[in-house]
């Protein structure tokens, strides 16, 4: 097997505390991240050969980045250098992206002043079996939805496998068109394809019933899961697995679980619950890291829900973008949250 090329735009998290405190005592963190780096990321800590392409300036504060990447053993030989800013955006640690406090300052990035044409993908797919990336690199962009197909069509030409995760942020899709307008279009190249029931209706036009949220009764939400994934590997016949996440608010902290549909049957992972959490940031992307793990090691289904749905549930008690859990410290880190649901 060869590397996984992860394709995104690198963003710096800046969490400014809620109270404001940091404004009296001029300290802002700073979090490295991007969706498709957290993977890349994850992949490399554990152990899967990972490449990441992005496109940030020419300058000494993206090569200290780059550098960052570097050290994590995540070969970064087709980022781009163009343009003049690395994308930014604005959240409080303990929040979630999909919350509406989240400010984007991605206008004008690097990555967003990508075209067809700019990018040498043989070059950048020279010893690339996996090609990942996600709902969010479309949503910037007319111009980089542009770049996501030719990226497809340049590897579905390779024979490479292609995963993708249905990120839905509805904040970036400002460009005028919709996900339902321009997903559609990218799916059919997919292998993999991650994400959740709702997710899947917004971009690719799969209905979720009415009155399944009021009734909030899991072998409800189960059953949509094995209906939403049908309707996904019908629509999109490339597709052979889908997997679907369900993460809901439990007192303070989540319940989690998720389910992978493959080979014509629906497989369930264990139900994980903590009544208190560091984070949200990155378990999405922890999750869709677990499940090109599993499917490039070649695990069992059931092997490759379960990894993935430990491993982005663990990842809910770290504070950073990147995942820092090693796949020895995964198991005992859930355990105790594992239930009998």
């Amino acid at each position: 097997m060869g590397k996984v090329l992860n394709f995104g735009e690198l963003l710096l998290r800046i969490s400014p505390d809620i109270d404001g405190a940091w404004l009296k005592e001029n300290n802002l963190p700073f979090y490295v991240g991007g969706a498709e780096a957290n993977v890349a990321a994850a992949l490399a800590l554990w152990g899967v050969p990972s490449a990441y392409l992005s496109a940030v300036p020419d300058n000494f504060m993206s090569r200290q980045v780059v550098a960052y990447l570097d050290q994590l053993n995540i070969d970064t030989a087709p980022m781009q250098y163009l343009g003049e800013r690395i994308g930014l955006y604005y959240l409080p640690n303990g929040k979630d992206l999909k919350n509406a406090g989240v400010i984007y300052d991605r206008n004008y990035s690097s990555f967003s002043t990508l075209r067809t044409g700019m990018i040498n993908w043989d070059a950048v797919f020279e010893g690339i079996t996996v090609f990942h990336f996600s709902a969010i690199c479309p949503a910037l962009n007319e111009d980089v939805a542009a770049v996501c197909e030719e990226a497809l069509k340049a590897a579905s030409d390779r024979n490479i496998r292609i995963s993708l995760d249905l990120n839905f942020r509805s904040k970036l899709w400002k460009y005028g068109k919709d996900p339902i307008d321009v997903m559609p279009l990218l799916a059919p190249y997919c292998d993999l394809i991650m994400g959740n029931i709702w997710a899947a209706e917004n971009m690719l036009g799969i209905p979720v019933p009415a009155g399944l949220v009021e009734a909030d009764l899991k072998e409800n939400y189960l059953e949509q899961a094995e209906i939403t994934s049908k309707a996904i590997m019908k629509a999109f016949p490339k597709c052979t697995s889908v997997a679907n996440t369900f993460r809901f608010d439990f007192k303070t902290g989540v319940k989690y679980y998720s389910t992978l549909y493959t080979n014509h049957e629906l497989f369930v992972s264990k139900e994980y619950r903590a009544e208190k959490i560091t984070g949200k940031i990155g378990s999405g992307d922890c999750y869709m890291a677990g499940l090109i793990y599993g499917f490039y090691h070649q695990l069992g289904p059931s092997d490759i829900l379960g990894f993935a749905t430990k491993a982005a549930f663990a990842k809910l008690f770290t504070s950073t973008d990147f995942s820092t859990t090693k796949i020895e410290d995964i198991q005992p880190m859930v355990q105790p949250y594992e239930t009998n649901f």
